[in-house]
């Protein structure tokens, strides 16, 4: 079960938040943390286990943390990370799948938001380390930190001090649950009529052998690819701001509309930023800090974003996409004076985020280079029928992904609502929201399934 699953939508959702609205504030984060074990064990028993395995090793961590011998800190933070980053290797990567024989879950199932809580978890063990935060004997708050269910799916990525805040500071009106409601909506509205759609399209393109697929076609491939993984990153990551703030607890977005903008920097910003504020605060900030050398620095940097691509997708090809980037970024600044990519930012920046994207979208260094090739013309076939069908067929999903991938709808719903118009956009925001929803039901139910990227964030 997923956010975009009719089950979720019309079933467990309302009685969720029905029944967290009616019980008593003193057993609110039990009921929460309730609903979360039921959650995930729509998934399995077997990963509800997992699931409450994994919050006790890192709170059994946190608690020796806190109390041990300053001298001694680094053994429970050293077994709390070792542990985390074993699990996390193990079930997202094919290369050590012995975890899935000795706990019996199948290789096709994993955590979902392993990723994620993984490091919250390591965030969380650092921050005690460091003297920045204590321990929270509570173990159900510490657990709703991990797997709370609102934010377990593309959730916002804090840490826990600001996680406990926001769990205190709850807010709970008809305002705030309508505001989520319209999050949530709007999020599925990306995954469901956008997304999927676009899924479908990149997986018509990679069924052609890559030996007979033209030049056109394999532009119209990697571009349905990057558009797809966009708008089901945002979309889930939406959805889930908009469950939390349902629940009263706002989370801020991790997608602030990074395509389409004039450099790789500005699209690095605005591309999962909860995440690489975390790198950034855990790993490039502490290295840095320790050489006063800038070319140390920029190294740090470039090994850093290795690893997010890493973190992406345990594939040759991810790691070269994060040390593309990571490089584009230093050349960029590197270049700022000179201002060379002024004029034609957006072609520059779109066309260096669609080669680099290839090989994350091949996962391998060699098929990514192939594909590549193909773009350019390699198999001496620029275009053909197959491209031209599926360009009239997918045109106007493409446009409307691309509009909607940019800031300009926010921009001019600023603007009316700023406006004497303002009553306008209070009277539409609801309505165009139950239609959305409504669309989106009828092509749930029509389909049954839907189809999707395979995001095992």
């Amino acid at each position: 079960m997923t956010y975009s699953s009719l089950l979720f939508i019309y079933m467990f959702f309302p009685l969720s938040l029905l029944l967290y609205l009616i019980a008593p504030k003193k057993v609110k984060d039990g009921v929460l943390y309730a609903e979360s074990l039921v959650f995930c064990g729509f998934m399995g028993l077997r990963i509800v286990a997992f699931m409450v395995v994994f919050c006790l090793v890192n709170y059994l961590a946190g608690l020796a943390l806190y109390c041990i011998s300053p001298k001694l800190k680094s053994i429970p933070l050293a077994a709390g990370v070792l542990y985390d980053v074993l699990m996390l290797i193990s079930f997202r990567s094919s290369y050590f799948s012995y975890l899935h024989g000795f706990t019996g879950i199948p290789q096709a199932v994993f955590p979902v938001g392993i990723s994620l809580y993984t490091l919250s978890a390591i965030g969380y063990l650092a921050d005690i380390y460091k003297g920045n935060s204590k321990c929270d004997k509570n173990f159900i708050r510490f657990s709703l930190y991990i797997m709370m269910f609102p934010r377990l799916i593309m959730g916002t990525i804090v840490d826990y001090d600001t996680f406990v805040h926001i769990l205190r500071h709850r807010r709970y009106n008809m305002n705030e649950i309508g505001r989520g409601l319209v999050s949530f909506t709007k999020g599925l509205a990306k995954k469901v009529l956008i997304a999927d759609a676009l899924y479908e399209f990149n997986s018509a393109v990679k069924n052609i052998p890559l030996s007979e697929l033209s030049a056109a076609g394999a532009w119209l491939g990697i571009a349905a690819y990057i558009l797809c993984l966009y708008f089901t990153l945002s979309g889930f990551s939406d959805m889930s701001c908009g469950l939390c703030r349902c629940f009263g607890m706002k989370f801020s977005n991790s997608f602030n509309h990074p395509l389409f903008v004039r450099k790789v920097r500005i699209f690095v910003s605005g591309w999962h930023i909860q995440v690489l504020h975390w790198f950034r605060k855990y790993i490039i900030s502490p290295v840095s800090s320790k050489f006063d050398n800038p070319y140390v620095s920029k190294l740090v940097f470039v090994a850093v974003w290795i690893l997010t691509g890493i973190w992406y997708d345990f594939s040759s090809g991810a790691a070269l996409w994060g040390m593309l980037i990571g490089l584009a970024v230093i050349i960029e600044n590197m270049l700022n004076n000179h201002k060379p990519f002024r004029p034609n930012g957006i072609i520059y920046t779109m066309l260096s985020i669609t080669l680099m994207t290839v090989f994350l979208s091949q996962g391998s260094i060699s098929k990514g280079a192939q594909y590549i090739a193909v773009m350019f013309g390699g198999n001496g076939n620029l275009a053909d029928s197959a491209a031209a069908y599926m360009l009239k067929y997918y045109i106007v999903i493409i446009l409307i992904a691309v509009y909607a991938s940019t800031d300009l709808f926010r921009n001019t719903a600023a603007r009316i609502k700023n406006s004497r118009f303002s009553g306008v956009l209070t009277v539409l925001t609801p309505v165009s929201s139950a239609v959305l929803l409504i669309l989106c039901t009828a092509l749930m139910s029509f389909i049954g399934q839907s189809s999707t990227m395979i995001i095992q964030l």
